[in-house]
């Protein structure tokens, strides 16, 4: 198993240098932080709705 994965390693390193797989690494956490952001605020406001209709 461990022998598996060590190939893999170092064909990543061979393919991607580090600063293009960081700035993917940061790209892909952006997105996903905005996302997040996004459906915390409208699920703040769906609740601020639920209680305004009653």
């Amino acid at each position: 198993m461990k022998k598996l994965h060590f190939p893999f390693i170092v064909l990543l390193m061979l393919c991607l240098s580090s600063c293009s797989a960081i700035a993917g690494i940061f790209k892909a956490g952006a997105a996903v932080g905005i996302i997040a952001v996004i459906v915390v605020i409208l699920i703040i406001i769906w609740i601020f709705s639920m209680f305004r209709g009653k």
